[in-house]
């Protein structure tokens, strides 16, 4: 057979289905950036491609962080301390600090400093093995810097092998021109921010924070409907500081996820697990922020709703570099099993992405893989803080 590109001596952990799906003694074959051919080493075709020997070494789907922040300028290590000191997230925020204090050092950056701030952070992430990022914007709260956030991150993937999914998150918070006009800035947000992004193609997805501190069910309502206007599918940051339904209004708007959920009540993960909502679940935040209510893990078993990991990546909440920490943190602090967790942030966050070319080592997708030195999967939820990432291939090319 025809192949560009071939790996033996490897173990595989195919994540076709919930038992990770593992072939030892396998093979991989790409074409045209696909995966032509995966199994055991024994049934693989006669062919003459390039063979890579990976000395024993495991391979998984290439890893899918699906929810960052990762395009924001400055930081907020003040505001770490201050937390330490005994203030909440929501106190600071109510002060003028947290999302706003982001958005007033992003209005400043040019997009070529985001670009070069964000770089170090993504090459963190690739170094374990990452092959997919979603980017959010939510910093700018304004048309331009919001398209500055989103410029920035498109031109990261053409900086790194890497694919970058874009989310656009002016409804994020309300900014200081609008203070005390909330549904207003819905409105913007919805009739000239969205169509903005949209024209440029410069979103791949909409996404929206409802909560205590966040927009109401209707401004997120017009938002989204402005997406989908527009084409976009959405997602939406939910019920992180209280349960105010945003499972159940996730569900109802036919998202691709719902992140957060630490508060969600069960009829709200019973409605996305009916709709296929993905629940993207963000173990960083909970660490940062001291949280004591986990998201509701047994009603996520129970209905049969699909768990994605992320890092959460962002300056406030959850400066976080490691996805593999990710993996460590959802098993340790939330109690998922190793299946789950690796499922996580490979098939499942590539369905939060709506891609279903990825996640998953089978023939036609994406020839997406990552390599680890590791003698079984369970180890990369174990190590706190180690990386045996061997390499990475992106679309059939070692990266």
């Amino acid at each position: 057979m025809s192949f560009d590109n071939v790996w033996l001596n490897a173990n595989l952990a195919t994540m076709g289905d919930d038992a990770l799906g593992l072939i030892e003694d396998g093979a991989i074959a790409s074409k045209n950036g696909r995966i032509a051919w995966v199994g055991p080493r024994t049934g693989l075709p006669a062919h003459a491609a390039p063979v890579t020997d990976c000395g024993g070494a495991w391979i998984l789907p290439g890893l899918v962080d699906c929810h960052t922040h990762l395009v924001f300028g400055g930081n907020r290590a003040a505001e770490f301390e201050q937390r330490l000191g005994g203030a909440t997230y929501e106190e600071i925020a109510r002060a003028g600090g947290g999302i706003l204090s982001t958005m007033r050092a992003t209005r400043a950056a040019s997009e070529a400093q985001l670009v070069q701030a964000a770089l170090p952070r993504l090459d963190a992430l690739l170094r374990e093995g990452v092959t997919t990022v979603e980017v959010k914007s939510g910093y700018g709260l304004e048309p331009e810097t919001e398209l500055r956030q989103l410029r920035a991150a498109r031109a990261l993937g053409a900086q790194r092998p890497v694919s970058i999914v874009t989310s656009l998150l002016a409804a994020h918070a309300v900014p200081p021109e609008y203070k005390g006009r909330q549904g207003e800035y819905a409105r913007h947000v919805a009739e000239d921010i969205i169509p903005r992004a949209a024209a440029e193609h410069l979103a791949d997805a909409v996404d929206a924070f409802f909560d205590s501190i966040g927009f109401t069910a209707e401004e997120t309502a017009l938002v989204f409907a402005a997406a989908q206007r527009h084409g976009l599918p959405v997602k939406l940051h939910a019920d992180q500081l209280t349960d105010c339904g945003g499972a159940a209004l996730a569900a109802a708007h036919g998202a691709l996820s719902a992140d957060h959920l630490e508060r969600s009540n069960s009829a709200g993960i019973a409605a996305m697990a009916r709709t296929g909502t993905v629940a993207v679940l963000l173990p960083g935040a909970t660490l940062i922020l001291r949280e004591t209510h986990f998201p509701p893990i047994a009603a996520m078993r129970e209905h049969g709703c699909r768990m994605a990991l992320s890092t959460d990546m962002n300056p406030g909440s959850s400066p976080a570099l490691s996805l593999l920490l990710m993996l460590n943190l959802g098993c340790t602090l939330f109690r998922m099993t190793v299946p789950e967790a690796l499922l996580g942030v490979t098939r499942h966050a590539a369905a939060a992405l709506g891609l279903g070319d990825r996640g998953v080592l089978a023939e036609g997708l994406r020839c997406d893989l990552a390599l680890y030195r590791i003698q079984r999967p369970a180890e990369l939820c174990y190590w706190l803080g180690g990386n045996p990432c061997i390499g990475r291939v992106v679309a059939g090319i070692a990266a």
